[in-house]
C-alpha cells in the first residue's frame, strides 16, 4: 500500500522549527510511529515499549538522553515519565529546535507529565485515524455508510482487513488492555457492557445515574470508566454551550467516539447495508460528521471549541463551532431527502444569537444556500 499523506504534516514541520520538542498523541494504531518516521526519516528511532530501551531510560536517564540527541524519535514515551524532567534540563542547555519527537497513546500520562515538566518547550499535536480527506486520494469513498463501518485505522486499509475482523480484535487487544493497565478493572465483563451501552447511546445526553443503575456500579466508577476511554482516545464528551443565553438549558455532555469503525463494531454492525434500517443510523451519521470536522481542526494544529446546544423546550443544535469568538451552528441529518424543517433549530438559534452563522450538513446532494443558511452534502463536507 502507498503511504497515505497525513494532513497534519505541514503543522508538524512548522512546530518542529520553533520548539525543541514535538509531542504526538492519539489512539493506538492511529499511525503515530509511521507518521513520525516519515516526517523525519533521518532521526534516530527509539521504541520505549521495548524492555531494553525502557530499562536503560529508567535506570540512567541522563546517559540515555546523551546517547540519543540531535534528532530523536522517542516512541511510546509514556512508559518512562521520569525522562521528562531530564529532557527539560538538556533541551534548555542545548536550545536546539526540533531535537525530539515524542509519541504516546495514553493521553493523560503524556499530558500530565508535559504540563508539569515541559511547559513552553513542547508543541502538542493529536493524530487521529485517517480522515475522509486523507483517504480520498487513495480509495473511493462510495458512501458515508461505508466510511462509517470501515472507520479510519491505517492497518485496516494497509492489509485490506474486513471491519468485522479488524475491530473486534482492536477492541479486545487495545481498549481492554489499556483499561486493565490504567484502572485495574476487575469485572471486565461489566466494563464491556458499559462500552456497548455507551455505543447504543451515542449522541445522547450522558446520564451517569442511568449507567450506574443499569450496571450496578456507583457513579464515580461510571465517570472513571468514561475518563479512561477519553484518555485512550476511544470516546469524547461534547459539552453543552451555555454562555450568553438566559434561557434554561441542559448542561450535561453528549458522548461520541473517536472512530466510527469501533462504534459500529460495538453495535454489531458489520456491513454498510446494515445501516439502512439500524436504530442508530442518525446518531452514527452525526458522529461521523462531528469527527470529520474535529479531524480537520486537529490536523491544522487547532484546539477545537465544539459544543452542542439544547434548551428546556427541546430547541437544539447538533454542533456549535466557536472560532475566534464567532459561532457557527451546524445541524446534521442522515436523510438523503432535504426537508425545510431541518432548518427549524438553526433558525431558532439565529434569533437568540443573531451574529452566528448557520449550516446544514445532510446525506443528500444539495449544496447551496437557503434562507441565509448554507446547505452542504456530506461529500462536500
Amino acid at each position: 500500500m502507498d503511504y497515505f499523506d497525513r494532513h497534519i504534516k505541514d503543522k508538524a514541520l512548522s512546530l518542529l522549527s520553533k520548539f525543541p520538542l514535538l509531542a504526538i498523541t492519539g489512539p493506538r494504531q492511529s499511525g503515530k510511529t509511521t507518521f513520525a518516521r516519515r516526517l523525519k526519516p533521518d532521526y534516530t528511532y527509539v521504541n520505549l515499549e521495548l524492555p531494553e530501551a525502557r530499562n536503560f531510560a529508567k535506570s540512567d536517564p541522563l546517559a540515555f538522553l546523551r546517547s540519543y540527541q540531535n534528532g530523536v524519535i522517542l516512541d511510546e514515551v509514556q512508559w518512562v515519565p521520569e525522562l521528562f524532567s531530564y529532557v527539560q534540563v538538556l533541551t534548555d542547555e542545548r536550545n536546539i529546535p526540533g531535537e525530539y519527537i515524542l509519541t504516546g497513546s495514553q493521553n493523560f500520562l503524556l499530558s500530565n507529565q508535559i504540563t508539569q515538566s515541559l511547559a513552553g518547550r513542547v508543541a502538542m499535536l493529536n493524530l487521529l485515524p485517517f480522515s475522509k480527506a486523507e483517504l480520498k486520494n487513495h480509495i473511493q469513498v462510495q458512501s458515508w455508510e461505508a466510511l462509517t463501518v470501515n472507520g479510519g485505522y491505517p492497518r485496516k486499509y494497509q492489509f485490506d482487513i474486513a471491519p468485522n475482523d479488524y475491530y473486534p480484535n482492536y477492541i479486545q487487544t487495545y481498549i481492554e488492555r489499556d483499561v486493565r493497565q490504567i484502572l485495574n478493572v476487575m469485572d471486565l465483563g461489566n466494563f464491556q457492557k458499559f462500552l456497548q451501552l455507551l455505543a447504543g447511546r451515542v449522541g445522547q445526553i450522558f446520564n451517569q445515574s442511568n449507567f450506574s443503575n443499569e450496571l450496578g456500579i456507583d457513579q464515580k466508577t461510571v465517570n472513571a470508566w468514561l475518563s479512561v476511554l477519553e484518555t485512550s482516545f476511544i470516546a469524547f464528551r461534547l459539552p453543552s454551550y451555555y454562555r450568553n443565553f438566559n434561557k434554561r438549558i441542559l448542561k450535561s455532555p453528549k458522548v461520541y467516539f473517536y472512530d466510527t469503525g469501533v462504534l459500529c463494531s460495538l453495535l454489531g454492525i458489520k456491513r454498510a447495508e446494515d445501516l439502512n434500517v439500524h436504530f442508530a443510523r442518525g446518531p452514527l451519521f452525526e458522529n461521523l460528521v462531528i469527527l470529520e470536522l474535529l479531524k480537520k481542526e486537529l490536523n491544522a494544529g487547532n484546539i477545537p471549541s465544539f459544543y452542542y446546544w439544547r434548551d428546556s423546550n427541546q430547541n437544539e443544535v447538533d454542533l456549535l463551532k466557536e472560532t475566534d469568538g464567532q459561532l457557527t451552528a451546524i445541524e446534521i441529518k442522515s436523510s438523503e431527502t432535504y426537508h425545510s424543517d431541518f432548518l427549524k433549530g438553526l433558525k431558532y438559534f439565529q434569533k437568540i444569537a443573531p451574529e452566528s452563522a448557520a449550516k446544514l450538513i445532510y446525506a443528500g446532494n444539495l449544496n447551496h444556500e437557503r434562507d441565509g443558511i448554507q446547505i452542504s452534502n456530506f461529500h462536500n463536507l
